[in-house]
């Protein structure tokens, strides 16, 4: 049988062991969302790469690989065991399956007794990928039970790829609930799985509750623009958002932070360089950037009410504005490693980080690297330690760039030739052009984000707001604006009427150089209104480079709902003179 050794990368977490899968599987491995560059030949490199091994295998430490990727094992890692082929264990016939009752599968929860999960109605053994996974004791959370609420929480891996290769594990079917004895609807896998869920995110802290919750679990919630009808924008009524206020973008659970060190990489270095967390904070110098992080979506919900898009459906609010202290990352990766060998110097294009949690990301050696791009490792956040949703011990900070290439809970910078094999760098966070679908979307010949474009919002007022207008029939109007890549902005233009006529805004800019324009711009104007009762309010920002937003929606549709730019608009009323009284 013809066979490919492949070492295994999940979530950007490595699974540094040896399987065997027939060459027909090779096209299907493709396909996986957390399967990439399969076939490509290096002598160095994490991934599924054939005859290709890490030297060092990496530790199950739950410091390196966290409860995310023990989710990815539930979900979807667990379906790619050590030696298991379809030629070697072929899928038996339904007429053939054996019929277990609840029962009989929750009997199964252990090592020894064998672990088994059920999805849909199918039951499945996964007692050997155990020994191999290095979350192994998480999967066990699902032992005896369903992993589908496990899919529900973590989609990207619930895939039909991942459902074809389910199958080779099948050892029979779960007995329709009407017909089994053991079944009770409220005490069965219920009660179980709560609890596990409630494990897996054990390590969430508390959040504000003026915070709005795009989804529960795993967290991610955006800042208000307001919070009372015509109060000031928390986005704009101080120039840095508070911590407890500052949106929460979170892939997956909290990790577990109880690591003291992280490692630095490089392909010409036999081991990892440790770097202890409390020499970053007393033996490195300390800088400080203020810098405004957005995610990619923000502003989805304005491009999905134009035509559906998948994800969350961020307003204006995935976006803040903080001051970061740490140490520049350059510093680090110099003492840790020394400088780049010639040999090296050309071909190391991409600087990669990995979170506790299993998340992952890269950015381009050029911004790594370079001392004006002000890349830091940050433990503290507006003068204070890091809050935990925030990726307390240390997080990487990227001026400029999106948000998602801030990793959190960082435990292991590599310098490399290749991008982040992680899901988010390769299958997310990428655009598409307006006329593809989910199914066209090849994210393989998609460039990642890494800076994003120039952005505008107007916080106050909001979308259905009564507004005064003062004796000159004018309104008053805040926002915010900014621009990737340092660029900052050179004008915000406002209209009344919908964007045929509009006067400047006053720009509240922030204190940096040329280039390096981290942060957000504030402003306001007083915008002139026609007599109608109804008003349309507009904003549109145009940063350094003359890089202006686009008018609608439409013109920079993608199916993912990201890199949403176009003018921002409101439609508020006028209020008569008793409401202004009020």
């Amino acid at each position: 049988m013809t066979t490919a050794r492949i070492a295994l990368r999940l979530g950007h977490a490595p699974l540094r062991r040896f399987i065997h899968l027939p060459a027909i599987q090779r096209p299907l491995l493709h396909r996986l969302p957390f399967v990439t560059n399969l076939g490509s030949l290096s002598s160095r490199g994490a991934g599924a790469r054939l005859i290709t091994t890490s030297r060092r295998p990496r530790q199950p430490t739950s410091r390196s690989l966290g409860i995310g990727l023990s989710v990815v094992g539930i979900g979807a890692a667990a379906l790619l065991v050590w030696r298991r082929t379809t030629e070697e264990n072929p899928v038996t016939p339904k007429e053939d399956r054996r019929v277990f009752t609840r029962a009989e599968v929750r009997k199964h929860n252990s090592a020894e007794k064998g672990i088994w999960v059920t999805h849909a109605d199918g039951v499945y053994d996964i007692t050997d990928f155990v020994d191999i996974h290095p979350g192994g004791e998480k999967i066990l959370l699902a032992a005896g039970h369903s992993i589908d609420p496990f899919w529900a929480i973590f989609a990207i891996h619930n895939s039909p790829e991942t459902h074809e290769l389910l199958e080779s594990y099948r050892i029979g079917d779960l007995m329709e609930s009407k017909n089994d004895p053991t079944f009770n609807s409220t005490q069965d896998d219920t009660i179980a799985i709560t609890k596990a869920l409630e494990k897996l995110f054990e390590n969430d802290p508390p959040r504000d509750p003026a915070l709005i919750v795009r989804s529960a679990r795993p967290c991610n919630a955006e800042t208000p623009p307001n919070l009372l009808t015509n109060a000031d924008s928390l986005l704009t009524e101080s120039f840095i958002t508070p911590n407890n206020l500052f949106f929460v973008r979170n892939h997956l659970p909290v990790p577990s932070t109880d690591y003291d060190f992280i490692e630095v990489d490089a392909p010409w270095i036999p081991t990892p360089v440790r770097v202890n967390l409390n020499d970053l904070k007393t033996k490195f110098e300390q800088k400080t950037v203020v810098t405004t992080l957005q995610c990619a979506g923000n502003r989805r919900k304005e491009m999905h009410d134009t035509k559906p898009v998948k994800g969350l459906l961020w307003t204006q609010g995935a976006i803040g504005n903080a001051s970061w202290t740490g140490v520049p990352l350059i510093n680090v990766i110099k003492s840790a490693i020394g400088e780049i060998p010639q040999e090296w110097s050309e071909k190391i294009q991409h600087v990669q980080f990995d979170g506790a949690e299993g998340y992952g990301a890269s950015i381009p050696v050029y911004k790594a690297l370079d001392p004006r791009g002000d890349c830091i490792l940050a433990f503290e956040m507006n003068g204070e330690p890091l809050p935990r949703d925030h990726g307390w011990p240390l997080r990487a900070v990227v001026p400029g760039h999106v948000a998602a290439r801030s990793v959190k809970w960082v435990t292991k910078i590599s310098l490399s030739e290749d991008e982040s094999e992680s899901h988010w760098q390769q299958r997310d966070y990428k655009g598409f052009g307006p006329s593809k679908s989910l199914e066209q979307s090849d994210y393989s010949k998609s460039t990642a984000i890494q800076e994003l474009p120039v952005q505008s919002c107007i916080t106050v007022p909001q979308d259905g707001d009564g507004v005064r207008v003062d004796k000159e029939n004018t309104v008053s109007v805040k926002g915010f604006a900014w621009s990737g890549g340092g660029r900052g902005i050179v004008r915000v233009d406002v209209s009344g009427d919908g964007g045929k006529t509009w006067v400047d805004g006053r720009l509240m800019k922030p204190e940096q150089p040329l280039g390096r324009v981290w942060a957000w711009t504030h402003w306001e104007a007083n915008v002139p209104v026609s007599t109608d009762s109804q008003i349309e309010i507009v904003c549109k920002a145009v940063d350094a480079s003359y890089n202006e937003q686009p008018e609608r929606p439409a013109s920079v549709y993608n199916v993912r709902g990201v890199l949403v730019s176009p003018w921002h608009r409101v439609k508020v009323r006028k209020v008569d003179e008793a409401e202004q009284e009020k």
